[in-house]
């Protein structure tokens, strides 16, 4: 059972996004998914309450027992998703504790950029110990498409020695409107912003089997 954290203590990284799209796209693959809130405002949480728990079973572990938390609850799910929480380093610990993967959204800002440091050192600590575990990649989030800072972030990211995946987000309205009515983007399965969810999903996998 894969566990995958979605990581990222700058709020607004579109981490939220990512963790609950991602999620459904396991789920429309036939895998049992679970999403795990781990962020105490409890963003997915209140997704989940806007659907009435229709699209992915979500459950709130806010603590710093999540690890403990997680194998107790888990057992039956083919993927674990968690959302992480943004600013709280206790929480962001924890999660890269009980990840396999870990993803690291990054919108095209040095603020972002700046942001990752402190996260990065966390998940190179525990990969020290843990013989690489887990494994971690950065995802480029709300990119604008053809533009020079898009083309930039790359190369700052390439600073913290972790690799960034070639599939992204981009400022696309699907985003936030599916997400107000408690959907996903694959309300309609062909759009765009599918398919780069579904090319994020598919780099999770490669990386995970690798």
């Amino acid at each position: 059972m894969p566990t995958i954290a979605v990581l990222n203590q700058k709020g607004g990284s579109g981490k939220t996004t990512i963790a609950i799209n991602l999620a459904h796209s396991l789920q429309l693959e036939g895998h049992k998914v679970l999403l795990v809130d781990s962020d105490p405002q409890g963003s997915a949480r209140d997704w989940n309450e806007e659907n009435e728990g229709g699209v992915i079973p979500v459950v709130g572990l806010d603590r710093e027992t999540l690890p403990k938390d997680l194998a107790a609850i888990s057992s039956g799910y083919d993927y674990v998703v968690i959302d992480g929480a943004p600013q709280i380093a206790r929480l962001a610990a924890a999660a890269v504790k009980a990840a396999d993967m870990v993803i690291i959204p990054c919108q095209p800002s040095p603020y972002d950029i700046w942001a990752a440091a402190d996260l990065v050192d966390v998940i190179k600590a525990r990969q020290d110990v843990t013989d690489g575990k887990p494994k971690a990649a950065f995802v480029v989030s709300r990119a604008i498409k053809n533009t020079k800072l898009g083309k930039e972030i790359l190369d700052a990211l390439d600073g913290y020695d972790l690799p960034v995946f070639k599939s992204s987000t981009t400022q696309r309205v699907a985003y936030p409107t599916t997400a107000a009515e408690g959907k996903t983007v694959f309300i309609e399965s062909g759009s765009e912003a599918a398919r780069e969810i579904m090319a994020i999903r598919d780099e999770i996998k490669e990386c995970l089997n690798a």
